[in-house]
């Protein structure tokens, strides 16, 4: 299968395009002009401006679109909720656009979107059947997922991970956490009470290859462990790998202070996640269990 590939210099991307290569899969890159790396095979894309080497993606198999401004910054400036949108939105539509229009169409359109979608929902159980939520990232997502509507209709299977927080050793929320708890400065946020959704690499890059391989496989998807912890749970179980103890909470007047709606929508909100759709195709989980999947992370890093 040849598959074309956006964001593949991430961290889902990279370790999806080894995936795919060592399967014996034909991995094409679409790539920004200003990227200095580039692969014989490499296809050129400029979402800003719309432009796509429509040719080059002729015969294309499969697209896996990555691309996308991260949501982790100290705090969300009018710049950087600008950059969130139109980087998912207008990228995933220029690609939609682009895909739909070829004369020999991919089979399938497998899109990242985000558990941000949900948005704040305390302890209601949450999966792909469930409405939007309420904020800017439940809004960003609603738009994004939106976008890839130009390839459904031109007859192209389109699959939707909505991806929770990544467990890696270079994912933020390891890499960030990591530090204040080896120091012993590590606490949960606020009550920690609120659910917090998590998934291994490994298993994102497992439920990509799915999404390609499967055909039944569509629509929306919770990628998710299925095991739903807390956020005092989920640093309690930092701690616990890390050999440290977390006593204390972090304030969430502190948080909300320091990191406005970042803090908000992305650390105190609670998003308790079951994967139905993964466990009804008989999904097998490499890592199910979140501190066999931070003991992994720590042991990598």
């Amino acid at each position: 299968m040849r598959v074309a590939v956006s964001g593949s210099t991430g961290l889902v991307g990279a370790a999806l395009v080894d995936e795919l290569r060592a399967s014996g899969h034909e991995v094409v890159r679409l790539v920004r002009p200003a990227t200095r790396l580039r692969d014989a095979g490499d296809i050129a894309w400029d979402p800003d401006s719309g432009d796509i080497d429509k040719a080059a993606l002729e015969g294309t198999d499969a697209v896996v679109h990555l691309a996308g401004e991260t949501i982790s910054a100290l705090r969300w400036t009018a710049d950087k909720r600008r950059r969130i949108r139109e980087s998912r939105v207008r990228g995933t539509d220029v690609l939609a656009r682009a895909i739909a229009g070829l004369s020999r169409k991919p089979r399938v359109l497998v899109c990242a979107g985000a558990t941000g979608y949900y948005g704040d929902r305390g302890d209601e159980v949450l999966d792909e059947k469930s409405p939007p939520g309420r904020g800017f990232l439940p809004g960003v997502s609603v738009e994004w997922e939106a976008a890839t509507q130009p390839a459904a209709q031109a007859g192209i299977r389109v699959a939707i991970a909505r991806l929770a927080p990544v467990i890696d050793a270079r994912s933020p929320v390891v890499a960030r956490m990591r530090l204040p708890v080896m120091l012993g400065l590590g606490g949960w946020f606020g009550s920690g009470r609120h659910y917090w959704p998590w998934i291994a690499l490994d298993d994102v890059v497992g439920v990509f290859h799915l999404a390609l391989e499967r055909e039944s496989v569509s629509g929306p998807i919770v990628v998710a462990a299925p095991e739903a912890v807390t956020n005092r749970e989920f640093v309690k179980t930092m701690g616990r790998v890390l050999h440290r103890p977390v006593l204390l909470p972090v304030p969430s007047p502190i948080l909300r202070t320091a990191l406005g709606d970042f803090a908000r929508e992305a650390l105190l909100s609670s998003q308790r996640m079951v994967p139905r759709k993964l466990l009804d195709t008989g999904y097998e989980f490499r890592q199910p269990h979140l501190e066999s999947a931070l003991r992994a992370a720590v042991r990598s890093g």
